[in-house]
């Protein structure tokens, strides 16, 4: 049982769920979706445009979105990218750095953190003779990391290059669990001399997974907390299911100080779900975006994605789907771009609002 005092209700709601994260993470013997913090996505200007940049990213955020396009890269990179999610609570950080080897090879790394600290640990609020004593309260952190080690090769074929993600995952329950968990990710891009881009990418296709570690004294304690939900201590691996994004762009250029970037995802799971295109083998959703650029320095990006078919209360089905807009600005080897956008329905809020910073480090030579 979790008591809270002179906290927000949705502090309360947040916390009351991370007390009893404990008892419902190790509820299943093997859970087939995991590591969503992956799943979220990074750089704002990928963000605005919903995530369709499988196909034509070419810069070091490529090591999340396709790591065959870090070949693109003329100098060495860094992004950083910050984002808070129910009301600041949860905070989601991201850097990655990426160079060229040569002209044929590229490699890159990068970091996710995606936390919730402070949290109030209430499970032993309470004493054995019933009495609330608040001394008995503690704080914790629950924290997922994920780093990314992406190698990128051009093949012989003029304009296909593919690309390589080496992943480790660590996440962390206070001092009552923490995983490890490693997968792999493969990428290719193939570019015409007319400026059609089409990308491929293959997530966790080793169906990446985790391997947790509990502490057997603090679970028992936490699975009496609640009178009548005692818990058997489960098996403890977690499956992250293969995911394939394919992906098709075409760039447009007027002028040479106009230009227009239209892209379109399709994004593939292999369970069945509300995806707007869904078997018992897979599911399938879409996504669009556009990016408007002038004179290479300011941009406008648009999107549509998370096309959903949402159960209505008399029991039909409704489409929806989730819009993004961003903006850029890029000058002298800086690029600061906004997004504003619903994060992969990770925030309670409707939208969110989200910044990254990268930076070309060969203005410092």
């Amino acid at each position: 049982m979790c008591i809270f005092v002179k906290k927000s209700r949705l502090r309360l709601y947040i916390t009351t769920a991370m007390c009893l994260i404990y008892v419902s993470l190790f509820s299943q013997t093997v859970r087939k979706y995991s590591n969503e913090f992956m799943n979220i996505g990074v750089d704002a200007a990928a963000l605005g445009m919903s995530s369709a940049v499988t196909s034509h990213s070419a810069d070091v955020n490529s090591g999340y979105w396709n790591p065959a396009g870090l070949l693109k890269l003329e100098d060495s990179q860094l992004s950083l990218m910050h984002s808070s999610y129910f009301a600041n609570i949860a905070n989601y950080d991201y850097a990655a750095y990426a160079m060229p080897l040569d002209n044929e090879s590229a490699i890159g790394i990068s970091v996710i953190r995606f936390a919730v600290d402070d949290i109030l640990n209430t499970t032993q609020l309470i004493d054995a003779e019933g009495n609330i004593n608040y001394d008995r309260i503690s704080l914790f952190s629950t924290a997922d990391y994920g780093l990314t080690f992406s190698y990128a090769r051009a093949l012989p074929v003029q304009g296909l290059n593919y690309g390589v993600n080496a992943k480790v995952i660590r996440r962390i329950i206070g001092d009552f669990a923490s995983s490890w968990g490693f997968g792999l990710d493969v990428g290719a891009q193939f570019e015409t001399n007319n400026n059609w881009k089409f990308g491929i990418m293959a997530r966790d296709i080793t169906t990446t997974f985790n391997s947790w570690a509990i502490d057997e004294a603090k679970f028992a304690t936490i699975s009496d907390a609640v009178a009548g939900q005692n818990q058997e201590l489960p098996e403890t691996t977690e499956i992250t299911i293969p995911k394939l994004q394919i992906g098709i762009s075409k760039l447009i250029d007027f002028n040479h100080d106009y230009t227009l970037l239209t892209a379109i995802n399709l994004n593939m799971r292999f369970a069945e779900n509300n995806d707007v295109f869904t078997t018992s083998f897979a599911s399938i959703n879409p996504a669009l975006g556009f990016e408007f650029g002038y004179i290479d320095m300011v941009y406008l990006r648009g999107g549509m994605g998370n096309f959903q078919n949402e159960l209505q209360l008399d029991n039909t089905e409704q489409l929806s789907f989730q819009p993004s807009f961003g903006l850029g600005f890029k000058y002298s080897g800086i690029q600061v771009d906004y997004a504003f956008t619903d994060i992969g329905d990770q925030s309670v809020a409707l939208y969110s609002n989200v910044f990254s910073l990268k930076i070309d480090l060969g203005i410092f030579r």
